[in-house]
């Protein structure tokens, strides 16, 4: 057969390929849509002042998720949310403790009261546990020990140096995610805050809370709860018991230490509940063009929510805008949707931009979107979450969650293609701060979804009033955007959706019960 005869038969066959290929002018033409200056116009916009803190829940939230829909709506994507719009509102409740009925007993020592002995702390608020005393002390807690650690259905106590009475800068107090997921009844952090630091505390968490309405109905194994314990009120009988009290609360270097202690605790926590109101995600869809790898999604994700209006700084600042946190990631994800929803043909994966709420609260909204997605989770591949990227160094960004799938080295070959970005993506220098529970990305590896977390660490001003626009570095996080478009096109068009490494499936999956 001559090449003539050849060539009506070869541009048959190379037609598809070429349609599910972006052309070079096509792929350039959606990266140069990512320019600084736009970038620095939307970060105003949604870390305004007028949008006091974006609170979960508060009409400012609201008022940003309607101001992404909108974008989302101008760059033709599909509305994922409720209803067919792009709004996936998730129903939140209003609760108190009751004191009243509510206790701490200690064998062979006090009941304690709250309020006056107790605080509740993060999770749930209706309890009836009891279990042995364990105390953990160290410094550095390796969240790959912990989980060996014999802590199943006992009591932990961590005992708070008397120079960090909240644990603000306790290993294992950033480790009680790990804690939690070895099933303890209960945690007790104990606290020797002065009398005026604890009415103040108690001023604010015995005040009604706000909480997702579905959190006490959640599947899988129950949440530890975590209380607040004033130290005059128990030590004694500690010490009494055999505990090295002063010894343990000291020990805030070398290894985990699990002491336990001829100690039971019972402990009842109710609450009184009335249901609240709502908050939003946002959800858009670019559908991908190939006809089978079309039912697999890829999402970017990034939280919209902040701290709302509280403490006034030293300038009589109230309102802390998160320009940085997450304003700079949920901006990163309106870039990336309006770049792709630029390129012709689409990408063969489709696409899920999405922004949440109430990760500040607790990674809200991103829990429900997980688990109420509106396509099956399985068929989402991987999640790409920016959360704090407009910040810190010049030509580095953190990307954490490298080392648990082939993403990490997705990644890094994609980087290596695009030295004209000058930003070096680098694994998690922060391991013991365990970053990697503490943002979005979480909840989808919990489902088993491949995730990798865009972070570039935190600074003098995160999660103060100071976090504010004009810090943002909106060149630098220009060229992380990009990093990531062109991250996603390489996943998007893939053959292969992204794999596990199976120790890390093992880790992180399989205790969430998948």
């Amino acid at each position: 057969m001559t090449f003539r005869h050849c060539l009506p038969v070869a541009i048959v066959l190379l037609a598809p390929a070429a349609l599910s290929a972006q052309s070079t002018e096509s792929t350039q033409s959606a990266v140069a849509s990512i320019v600084p200056a736009d970038i620095l116009r939307q970060i105003g916009i949604i870390a305004d002042d007028s949008m006091r803190g974006r609170a979960t829940p508060s009409p400012e939230l609201e008022k940003t998720a309607t101001y992404i829909a909108a974008e989302f709506r101008r760059f033709g994507l599909k509305p994922g949310g409720d209803g067919g719009s792009f709004i996936q509102h998730y129903a939140l409740q209003l609760s108190e403790i009751d004191t009243a009925n509510s206790s701490v007993s200690v064998s062979g020592g006090p009941t304690l009261r709250f309020g006056p002995d107790v605080l509740p702390g993060p999770g749930p608020r209706e309890a009836e546990v009891s279990g042995r005393v364990i105390v953990l002390s160290g410094g550095s807690p390796d969240p790959a020990a912990l989980p060996r650690l014999p802590l199943a259905g006992s009591v932990v106590m961590i005992l708070l140096p008397a120079d960090d009475p909240m644990g603000r800068n306790n290993g294992l107090v950033r480790n009680m995610g790990v804690i939690g997921a070895q099933r303890p009844a209960a945690i007790l952090l104990v606290s020797a805050l002065a009398e005026a630091g604890w009415r103040q505390t108690a001023d604010a968490v015995l005040r009604p809370r706000v909480s997702p309405a579905w959190w006490e109905a959640r599947p899988g194994p129950p949440r530890a709860p975590v209380l607040l314990v004033r130290e005059a009120s128990l030590r004694p009988t500690l010490e009494r018991r055999g505990t090295a009290f002063a010894g343990l609360q000291s020990a805030t270097s070398g290894p985990v230490r699990a002491t336990p202690v001829d100690l039971t605790v019972a402990l009842t926590l109710k609450s009184k509940v009335d249901r609240g109101s709502g908050a939003p995600n946002v959800v858009g869809i670019l559908e991908g063009s190939d006809p089978v790898l079309k039912d697999e999604y890829l999402v970017f994700s990034g939280h919209m929510d902040h701290l709302g209006v509280g403490q006034p700084d030293a300038r009589g600042d109230s309102i802390y805008n998160g320009a940085d946190d997450d304003a700079s990631g949920t901006i990163a994800v309106v870039e990336l949707a309006m770049a792709f929803a630029k390129l012709e043909p689409k990408p063969k994966r489709s696409l899920i931009f999405l922004t949440v709420s109430g990760e500040e609260r607790g990674l809200w909204g991103s829990d429900y979107f997980a688990n109420h997605p509106p396509v099956p989770i399985g068929q989402i591949v991987a999640d790409l979450n920016t959360d704090m990227v407009g910040r810190n160094w010049k030509d580095t960004i953190v990307v954490i969650g490298k080392e648990h799938s082939d993403l990490g080295a997705t990644l890094n070959r994609v980087n290596r293609a695009h030295p004209e970005l000058r930003m070096t993506a680098i694994d998690d220098i922060w391991p013991n701060e365990d970053f990697y529970s503490r943002s979005d990305h979480f909840n989808f590896a919990r489902k088993g979804v491949p995730i990798l977390f865009f972070f570039n660490g935190t600074h003098a001003d995160y999660h103060r009033p100071s976090d504010e626009v004009s810090k943002i570095d909106v060149e630098k996080e220009s060229r992380i955007v990009k990093l990531a478009f062109y991250l996603g096109l390489d996943l998007a068009n893939a053959k292969d959706r992204p794999k596990w490494k199976p120790d890390s499936y093992k880790r992180v999956v399989e205790p969430a019960g998948r």
